[in-house]
């Protein structure tokens, strides 16, 4: 049996916005083990309308994650602007530009290290997770890097053979050593940071200029 389409317009956005903003609070207090009738009181939704939009818990789960991991490419004015790239006179010194604000986005992420921490705790308790998680796919797990990437390939400013490894390849030339650094208790220098992503961003185009 095919699964029901989630609910989809405005009135439904605002209620999954809801949904993902209490599982992710809960999660963070309590842990993938919080029941689903409590996240559906905290966002002030039934029961059903939470199962409507995500079907699993594990689904709202990898969701949450996926919408943190992605969170410091939107909202914020100093954030990065990986939407504009498309339109970029200089691709290198744009992109550089990006990889800069999203380096120190993901350094000042203090909820986003927090939740990165709970998945690797909680991997081990529910496997299903890791299994939900690799079903979602890299482009599903970094939708706003993936769309940049699209639309960089549709303007025939890059030629991207494979999105999902494209997508992954930037986030950890740029992003990723952020992370392993702190999962350590340590940070990379701002120097070494300034190396890591001018040097990535090189490479990254050096793999994908046409």
């Amino acid at each position: 049996m095919e699964p029901k389409p989630a609910p989809t317009g405005p009135r439904a956005a605002r209620k999954r916005q809801a949904v993902v903003r209490a599982a992710r609070d809960l999660f963070l207090r309590e842990g993938f083990g919080v029941g689903m009738d409590a996240i559906a009181a905290e966002a002030g939704v039934s029961k059903v309308t939470v199962y409507n939009h995500f079907g699993s818990k594990e689904a709202l789960f990898t969701a949450v994650v996926a919408g943190a991991l992605d969170e410091p490419l939107h909202g914020e004015a100093d954030g990065p602007d990986l939407s504009a790239l498309a339109d970029a006179e200089d691709l290198r010194a744009a992109l550089t530009e990006a990889g800069r604000a999203w380096a120190r986005a993901v350094r000042a992420d203090e909820e986003g290290r927090a939740l990165r921490t709970l998945v690797a705790t909680e991997l081990h308790r529910f496997p299903e997770l890791g299994r939900a998680w690799r079903a979602h796919g890299p482009a599903g797990h970094h939708p706003a890097v993936a769309d940049a990437l699209r639309a960089l390939a549709d303007r025939g400013r890059l030629a991207i053979p494979d999105l999902e490894v494209a997508v992954l390849q930037l986030y950890s030339l740029l992003v990723f050593p952020q992370m392993v650094f702190e999962q350590y208790g340590t940070e990379l220098t701002e120097e070494l940071g300034e190396r890591l992503v001018v040097d990535g961003v090189e490479m990254f185009l050096r793999r994908y200029t046409p």
